[in-house]
Parts: structure tokens; sequence; C-alpha cells
């Protein structure tokens, strides 16, 4: 998400960031290219203009003339001002209720309503330890209560049976009560969409809503659609108390004008944010990491929560154990690591949320990506037992058999056995005093320059 955003304002904003005075004219002309910036990632107009507003009269203010450093302070400056146009902090779901607390969801169909009911879910039970009960109020397509059983059953949560012959505010209201008898803490209302907004639907979602007052009332909105987002989020506000907005799908999208538009348009903030297909994919919105991650400073702190809570910390501490007793690091153990990174979103999810990656060159990218993971498993997963154990028997004949089971090349299962080769030798490095430094030092080699140098940690 924001890749292009990233990148134009990246060059912008680093031909200011040396700049020992900043003067209306160089100013002027660095705005321009951030307005540009903004309308080619379809920031809705009255966002833009908002913006450019507001940093110029800071930037021409006192606080950058009496800066040592003027255009850090600029960019200190559209940071701020990118945190206030998203909403400046997170905003938690509110659900200090009397249980159940109840959570609606609504959106158009296709943004990925019935999906983020199951994400929330899971959320909800992993991260908050809740108790949830999912339920479909949508009538009108049998899949959609079908779809929302099944990934109930996924993401281990209780599902409430409806069907299509029922009325929506009735069976939202047997599944509240159910609830309730049941003590469960919340409850998920999933309900149905359309291709447009239409009266007759908002009638309808009004009228649910009445009957059952849920304490949340979420927007599902797909980020594909830029600021068309924040105008289909504009209309459901008119209709209904949103409480706040999910938007779907940032995963696919390279712009960024909904995130950046829908908190100035509809007044609501972005609580969550969809980042992939998978019942984990989910990610609380914080605009100050976002801005961040927009002005390529990256977002450690949402990777260090991911490691948290995707990492398996045994497998980790028993693959540490292992090394540190001299066992040596195995193709099984580099397997286990590739599932680990692939838990997470794979190595460009990492690396996105690390700062300056959005200088690596597209060729390095390339090589990072899921396609990339999905065929070294396969090449690991072609090996026999004794072959993983000691890949140094790994030669000719073995090769081709390796690469006709993966549907790959010799050269792949070369590229791969070197890289291993390479992880061993710094697993080695671990082994006794200083161990983690080496190890970095070794590191800090196979990266591409100026990723652990420059700003970065010296060892």
């Amino acid at each position: 998400m924001f890749e292009n955003l990233q990148e134009r304002l990246g060059k912008t904003l680093k031909n200011i960031s040396g700049r020992g005075r900043l003067t209306e004219d160089n100013i002027k002309d660095t705005l321009r290219e951030v307005r540009m910036a903004f309308l080619e990632a379809d920031v809705a107009l009255p966002v833009v203009r908002e913006f450019v507003k507001q940093v110029k009269e800071r930037a021409v203010g006192v606080e950058v003339t009496k800066s040592l450093s003027p255009g850090q302070v600029f960019i200190k400056i559209v940071r701020e001002e990118l945190e206030k146009a998203m909403g400046e902090a997170n905003e938690e779901l509110s659900l200090n209720a009397q249980p159940p607390a109840v959570v609606m969801m609504a959106g158009l169909q296709g943004a990925g309503k019935t999906t983020s009911v199951a994400k929330l879910a899971k959320f909800l039970k992993e991260r908050k330890k809740k108790s949830v009960l999912v339920v479909s109020a949508d009538v009108y397509r049998p899949a959609a209560i079908k779809q929302l059983e099944t990934l109930a059953t996924e993401v281990d949560v209780d599902f409430f049976p409806s069907d299509i012959s029922q009325k929506p505010v009735d069976i939202a209201t047997a599944a509240i009560s159910h609830a309730k008898k049941k003590f469960i803490d919340v409850v998920l209302v999933d309900t149905a969409g359309r291709l447009h907004v239409d009266s007759d639907m908002m009638d309808e979602i009004k009228d649910l809503h009445k009957a059952i007052n849920p304490i949340e009332t979420l927007f599902v909105v797909d980020a594909m659609t830029g600021q068309d987002a924040a105008n289909t989020a504009k209309a459901f506000d008119e209709a209904l108390p949103l409480t706040g907005v999910i938007l779907t799908k940032t995963d696919g999208d390279a712009r960024g004008g909904a995130a950046l538009s829908i908190r100035h348009i509809t007044g609501k903030p972005i609580k969550f944010m969809g980042v992939g297909e998978r019942t984990d994919a989910l990610e609380p919105f914080h605009p100050d990491r976002i801005a961040s991650r927009i002005l390529g400073m990256g977002d450690v702190l949402s990777l260090i929560e991911e490691v948290e809570m995707k990492v398996d910390k045994e497998q980790a501490a028993k693959v540490a154990e292992k090394v540190f007793k001299g066992a040596g690091f195995t193709l099984d153990d580099f397997a286990d690591q590739l599932k680990q990174m692939k838990n997470m979103g794979g190595m460009m999810s990492m690396l996105d949320k690390l700062p300056g990656m959005a200088n690596l060159p597209d060729a390095v990218k390339g090589q990072m990506g899921d396609k990339t993971f999905v065929q070294m498993e396969a090449i690991i997963s072609s090996m026999t037992k004794q072959e993983r154990a000691r890949p140094e028997i790994i030669k000719g004949s073995r090769k081709k058999r390796i690469a006709a089971g993966s549907g790959t090349q010799v050269q792949e299962i070369n590229k791969l056995l070197k890289q291993f080769t390479q992880m061993q030798k710094m697993m080695k490095k671990m082994k006794g005093k200083g161990g983690m430094q080496k190890m970095m030092r070794g590191m800090k080699g196979m990266l591409p320059p100026g990723m652990m140098g420059g700003g970065g940690p010296k060892f």
C-alpha cells in the first residue's frame, strides 16, 4: 500500500531535506509536487487542499525559520499533517457494554464484509481474549451464510445459524438472545450488501440498526476504490451512525487515496485495515505508523507486534538451543524459518515495515516475493530426509531429481543451497562470546548497501 505515493513523496522531500534555508519559493515548488503526488494517489481534492494549506502555513512560519535543519523540520511537518489527515491515533473498538457487545458490519457487496467479520472475530478472540459469536443477516445470498459458517469454523468461533426464509431483524435479535444465555462477550452481525447504495437497502439496514442498537457500527470498504471509498462511506454515514471504518484489500492498493480521504470526508476513524486474504491479515490502523511508512521511515512497531504474535517462540528457541550446542542448522530448520516468515505475510510484508526499504531496487524486491518462498519450500520438500540433514551430498543427479520434483531448474537448487550455506555460516557465528554481534556483521555483508549502514546500528 502507498507504493506510488511513497516513491513520489520520497523524491520530492529528498530535494528539500538538505536545505539550510526554506523560502516561500522552494516550499512552493515542493508543495506543488506534494499536491500532484496526492492527486495521483486518488486522494480527494478537499483533503489535498487542506493538507497543502496546513503544511504551507506551518512551513513558512516561525517553526521552520528558527530551526537549525529546516529541511528536516519540513518533513516532520508533512508527517504530522499526514497523521492528522488520517486521524492522529488508533481508535480501538469500544466494547465496554453489558455483554454481549454488539458490532454491526455494513458495506457494499464485494467489499470483503463477510471475510472481515471472520478476521475481526479472530482478532477479538486471540488478541483481546473475547468469546465471539458471528451471525449472518444476509438473507439475499445463501452463499454468504454458508461462507460465514465455514470461516467461523476456520477461526474457531461460535456461529449462529440463519436461512433466507427469515427476516434480518429476527435473525440478529435471536443471535443476541442466544449470546446472552451463553455469556458470550461479542456478537458480530454480518449484513446484506448491494452493488450500489440504494434506498431499500438503507431502509432495511436502518431498521436492523434500530432493533439491535449496536455499540459499534463498522463500515467495510474496499481501499482499491480510492476516493470513491470515502464518498460511499459518507453516504452510509448519513444513513447510519457509523463508529468506524474497516479498510479492506490494502495490500492490492498502491495508491492509498482511501486511507487519506476517509477521515476528512466522514469524520469517522479507520479502525482496522485488511492486509491480505488470510484470516489473520487484519491490522489495527495506526495513522502515525502509516505516515512513517508513506515517508519511507518504516513501521518497526508493527513489525515487532507481528513477530510477537506470529512467530512460534518454542520452535525458534529449539533451533537457537540446537545451534548453540553445536548440532548445526539443517535444511529442515531453514524450511521452518521460511514457514515462520510466510505466517508473517512473507518477506516483502516484513521489509516494507523497515526504514529505507522503498529504495530497494525492483530486481531485489522481485527475489523476495511470495513466489520465491513457495519455490524454496517446494525444493526442500522434494529432498529426502538424508539430503535435508546433509545438503553436501546433493550433487548432479540428485539436483536434477529435486528440480523435476519441485518444478524448478537446477540453477534454482544451486541458488537455494548457496543461501542456505550463508545462513548456516551466520548461525555458526552465533556460538560463543559475542556471537550475536558477529552474526549481525555477517548479515550486514549480505544486505543491499545502506540498509544497515549510515544511520543504522553499528556492530
